[in-house]
């Protein structure tokens, strides 16, 4: 009866993990098996493998013959390459002890390959998270500068009378302050008031000028009076020699 070491499928559709089984070539893949001897999970980075090593030995070595994924699994795990040193020994090319000092030797080698691997995949899946997470950041703050403005613009359309009202409100203020230069207008005419004065003045002075004009009557009436004297006194004289005469 050919006997393989195969994967039986199990979990639910599209997370997917399997069980490392001995079975009949004959069998279903996910029916009856004659030993389940580990486990592979690849939804983990990296896969998870779960494996009876010496029970993997013992069923190589009876013949049991692994599928290609279950080769690599094997292979991977170090189980191949100990097979091939204990067949070396069993032909004499090295003691046992030899193959199990280069088993060693390979296992150390393959696992710092496998923890560099390891470590290489956790810095990048790090630096990509980091990446992953300021595009995230930059988004968010896209989204919510667009929020802000549809926000702002919903306002601004539920109510655009208020700001434009206090704006008209605010502006009149300094015009109403402005207007005190006015009432300095008013106060100016008031000198101009007081400066009619002089006309009054003026109106005085023609009064001096009719009192000048007595002295021009008085020199009048003493020159007249003096020359009525001096007419009439020789008048008398002319009289009286006419009076004279005719006696």
């Amino acid at each position: 009866m050919p006997v393989k070491i195969r994967l039986a499928r199990h979990g639910r559709k599209q997370h997917a993990y399997y069980h490392i089984v001995v079975a009949n070539s004959r069998a279903p893949r996910d029916g009856r098996f004659i030993e389940r001897i580990g486990s592979y999970n690849p939804n983990t980075n990296p896969a998870t493998i779960d494996l009876d090593f010496d029970k993997a030995i013992s069923w190589l070595f009876k013949g049991a013959q692994p599928t290609d994924t279950t080769r690599s699994i094997l292979s991977q795990q170090g189980v191949m390459m100990k097979k091939h040193l204990l067949e070396g020994a069993k032909k004499g090319a090295f003691s046992e002890a030899d193959a199990e000092v280069k088993f060693e030797a390979w296992m150390k080698e393959k696992t710092a390959k496998v923890d560099a691997s390891k470590e290489q995949l956790t810095s990048k899946q790090i630096e990509e998270k980091k990446a992953r997470l300021k595009a995230e950041a930059k988004v968010n703050e896209a989204r919510m500068a667009e929020i802000a403005k549809r926000n702002a613009a919903a306002a601004a359309a539920k109510n655009p009378p208020p700001a434009p009202v206090a704006e008209e409100v605010v502006a009149p203020a300094p015009v109403a302050v402005a207007a005190e230069p006015e009432v300095e207008e008013v106060v100016a005419p008031a000198p101009v008031a007081v400066a009619a004065e002089p006309e009054v003045e003026e109106v005085v002075a023609p009064a001096s000028v009719a009192v000048a004009a007595e002295p021009e009557v008085e020199e009048v009436e003493v020159v007249a009076p003096a020359l009525v004297a001096e007419v009439e006194a020789p008048a008398t004289d002319v009289e009286t020699a006419e009076e004279t005469t005719e006696a």
